[in-house]
């Protein structure tokens, strides 16, 4: 038998399919790393959101096009770095290209457009590079803004000229009021979502926020001048004026306090603190120590007893000696620079309580702690402003204290502690903790440790990980360099308030359990399921306590049906003549099916009783999709009641697929209930007829009239066989609508029957909502049914 082919051809195409392999191979190894994200940017998948910030302008004024003129492929290689930026500096579809990589946004259009050289030179990142402003996103404000400490924030546009003239004077007042207020900015360029949520609708807009007021817009010009006034009279410390009468009592009663004092004392010669200085320090160390000051022109002979000769300031920690005999413990700060006063102050103060293995369990039983652990003794903590953690932890009984790792290994191994870190403990032993994976800053602790033990959210490990046969958990799997991981555990804790009883709450650490995490499959992080016996169900939802919210309670009471191709068959092709199915098909990865699914759900809630929704998994159920004809991900079905063609489906075609988009859409297949009205049947049976009716007065060309449409047959359907449902078209008919008073389209007004003729004015209804006027009319109907029975009682009495 002759070969199909001569055995050289065979041999020389193989040798040529060997090279092109390897030819694909090296091609692949070169594209490889420019598709990854963090690799263009030159930055770690840990990287914040100020540092991918950073890292985007640095490449942008390097690579623009607009510098780069000779270079063919500069636009292209622009546009990689831009969609990089884009897609990683939003949280949501970070998740999505972690856990899916580009395949996950290929509906999403970022980094398509771009600005110029100089938009990037003088207008992007406004106020990255200032160490006095914190450059807050949508994880870190509400951290910031209710840690108890005095913020004005500056919303700000980088498109804004008036951002840009206030940016200079911005920076120094930030110098000026550094430590005495936080001063911080938030792009809302790229924080639209959380700009919104505030009410910001101009640019700049500064705000002051502080625990327990509500936020306090500013509208003064906008010198240094006058934005320290406005921030000043926010400012609560107080500097008390010593003399003879008071010293002693004021420094005693607060010595027994534990408290400290640092008084300055003013006299003829040297320079003495300014009372702005002053009023600077008693801000930054309020709760720690008092703050006052002393005239020794008028003070001399307390002054001289002190042995006080020219103007200095003295910090009197707790016991010091205040006789000019000795000076044991008192510290003479020879600056006036309130920055190196505070410092130096603040070194002096004592450093937290260290607890011992053996008073450990103890400490935590009854109290709530929150905890430094350390390995070894590691010296006073350079961060000097956490100290300030146990003035501003009071409020929630919260006391602070340190470990030592070394001095007892086992301790922290079962707590799965294993770097230095800060841990809360709830006040319920110590297994009831959660470890902060935030920054390690002073407002994040404190907003951490307060939403903490308000909480149920625990850390989990191998000993308490949810097992088949318990009650139902939802784990959040992360990692603590993952910037969406720490943006989410807020989040956690808010949805763990509303579902205490319901649901127990856990994270766990997949840098330390690697092999659980493997076990379920993790693979980008944060990734969160519902355990449920033997049923689990990830969420693939925004990073919202809400939406989370949303999430537990569909699947607590599911309003989508997950369709296989048995229960499709069954159910929707056939369904009942008069059933109504909505069916999004989709495919897991995809992040438009993703930004759908909660949508979906929410619109299945929201059309309980009137349409069945489904949803079939693409990915899952390859052959029925292709079965089905479905080209593209989400694609959205709906499958009217059935008519003369056995199989029939609409394919939705809009541009929004939020809730109520959707829902208005799929009303519109709903069978008519109301009747539509001429003149001369406006007449005979609404006027003049012997039965209730709701009627709906509508121009064929009004939106808010084809919007009310659907929701006008949701209220005929709810009050059918009580009440009678009518429309009039008023262009086709104006004499009608002219004749009851219609006004505005559309207008609902209700015609009850009474025993006489009705007034073709009606009573009119002040709402568009189908249950709040159904519960209206009824309301309305029931009133009429007892003042006949009342009449008819009467009648029969007479």
């Amino acid at each position: 038998m002759e070969p199909l082919l001569p055995r050289g051809k065979c041999l020389t195409d193989f040798k040529r399919l060997f090279l092109l392999s390897l030819v694909l191979v090296y091609l692949i190894a070169l594209v490889s790393p420019d598709q990854d994200y963090y690799g263009l940017l030159g930055i770690s998948k840990e990287a914040t959101s100020r540092e991918i910030r950073q890292a985007f302008k640095k490449l942008a004024l390097k690579l623009h096009p607009d510098k780069n003129q000779n270079d063919p492929e500069a636009h292209e290689n622009f546009l990689k770095i831009n969609r990089a930026y884009e897609v990683l500096k939003d949280e949501d579809l970070r998740k999505k290209y972690d856990k899916y990589g580009e395949k996950g946004l290929d509906d999403q259009q970022q980094g398509g457009r771009y600005e110029s050289w100089h938009y990037y030179r003088y207008d992007f990142g406004i106020y990255d590079d200032d160490p006095e402003i914190i450059t807050l996103d949508r994880g870190e404000f509400d951290a910031a803004v209710t840690s108890g400490e005095l913020w004005f924030i500056n919303f700000y546009s980088p498109r804004c000229s008036h951002c840009h003239d206030l940016a200079p004077t911005w920076r120094e007042f930030a110098k000026e009021m550094d430590g005495l207020i936080r001063i911080g900015a938030v792009n809302c360029g790229d924080n639209r979502m959380l700009c919104r949520n505030k009410g910001i609708n101009s640019y700049p807009s500064l705000y002051v926020f502080k625990t327990g007021m509500n936020p306090v817009k500013y509208f003064g010009d906008r010198s240094k001048e006058s934005l320290m006034s406005f921030a000043m009279q926010f400012v609560t410390s107080t500097v008390t004026e010593l003399w003879a009468g008071n010293f002693v009592s004021a420094v005693q009663t607060a010595f027994a306090s534990g408290v400290g004092w640092l008084i300055t004392f003013c006299a003829e010669q040297g320079d003495c603190l300014t009372s702005r200085t002053r009023l600077k320090l008693a801000g930054m160390l309020e709760g720690l120590v008092n703050v006052g000051w002393m005239d020794c022109a008028t003070q001399g002979e307390l002054c001289d007893n002190l042995d006080i000769s020219t103007s200095t300031t003295a910090f009197f920690p707790p016991g010091a000696t205040l006789t000019n005999k000795e000076r044991g413990g008192v510290l003479f700060l020879n600056t006036l620079d309130a920055r190196e006063i505070y410092l130096e102050v603040m070194q002096h103060l004592p450093d937290f309580q260290m607890i011992s293995a053996s008073s450990l369990q103890d400490h935590l039983a009854h109290h709530r702690w929150l905890i430094f652990f350390q390995f070894g003794e590691t010296g006073k903590s350079d961060d000097h402003d956490l100290k300030k953690l146990s003035y501003l932890l009071k409020a929630e009984n919260i006391q602070v204290g340190k470990f030592d790792c070394l001095s007892a290994p086992n301790v922290c191994n079962d707590l799965y502690v294993y770097q230095p870190c800060v841990v809360v403990f709830k006040g319920r032993g110590i297994n009831d903790y959660e470890i902060h994976h935030g920054k390690k800053i002073l407002y994040d602790i404190v907003a951490f440790a307060k939403e903490s033990v308000n909480s149920h959210v625990v850390t989990l490990g191998p000993q308490n990980f949810p097992g088949k046969e318990k009650e139902p958990w939802l784990v959040d799997f992360f990692a603590p360099w993952c910037p969406p991981c720490r943006a989410l555990l807020p989040e956690l804790r808010k949805a763990s308030k509303q579902l205490y009883g319901q649901l127990k709450f856990g994270t766990l650490d997949c840098t330390v359990h690697e092999g659980i995490c493997n076990m379920h499959n993790i693979r980008a992080y944060p990734t969160t399921v519902v355990f449920n016996q033997s049923h689990t169900h990830e969420y693939e939802g925004h990073h919202s306590s809400e939406q989370i919210l949303e999430f537990i309670e569909d699947l607590m009471n599911p309003s989508v049906v997950s369709l296989t191709p048995e229960t499709f068959s069954e159910l929707v092709k056939k369904k009942k003549a008069n059933e109504i199915w909505m069916v999004d098909f989709y495919a897991p990865w995809c992040g438009p099916c993703q930004a759908l699914m909660p949508e979906w759900k929410r619109m299945a809630r929201l059309l309980n009783g009137l349409v069945s929704v489904g949803s079939v998994d693409c990915q899952k159920y390859f052959s029925l999709c292709h079965q089905e004809n479905i080209q593209g991900y989400p694609e959205i079905r709906l499958f009217p009641q059935k008519s003369a063609s056995s199989y029939q489906y609409y394919s939705y075609n809009g541009w929004n697929r939020d809730a109520h988009s959707l829902r208005r859409w799929a009303l519109g297949y709903l069978p008519r209930v109301s009747l539509d009205l001429t003149p001369q049947s406006f007449t005979d049976k609404v006027l003049n007829g012997k039965e209730h009716w709701v009627v709906d007065f509508y121009a064929p060309w009004c939106g808010p009239c084809q919007n009310f449409a659907p929701e006008f047959e949701i209220l005929a359907k709810a009050v059918k066989g009580k009440v009678k449902a009518g429309k009039v078209d008023c262009q086709a008919y104006a004499q009608t609508c002219q004749t009851a008073g219609i006004r505005a389209y559309p207008t609902v007004k209700f015609y009850p029957y009474q025993g006489a003729k009705k007034n073709a004015f009606g009573e009119h209804i002040d709402s568009h909502d189908a249950k709040a006027i159904a519960e209206l009319l009824m309301e309305k109907v029931e009133d009429i049914k007892k003042k006949r029975k009342k009449s008819s009682r009467n009648k029969d009495e007479l």
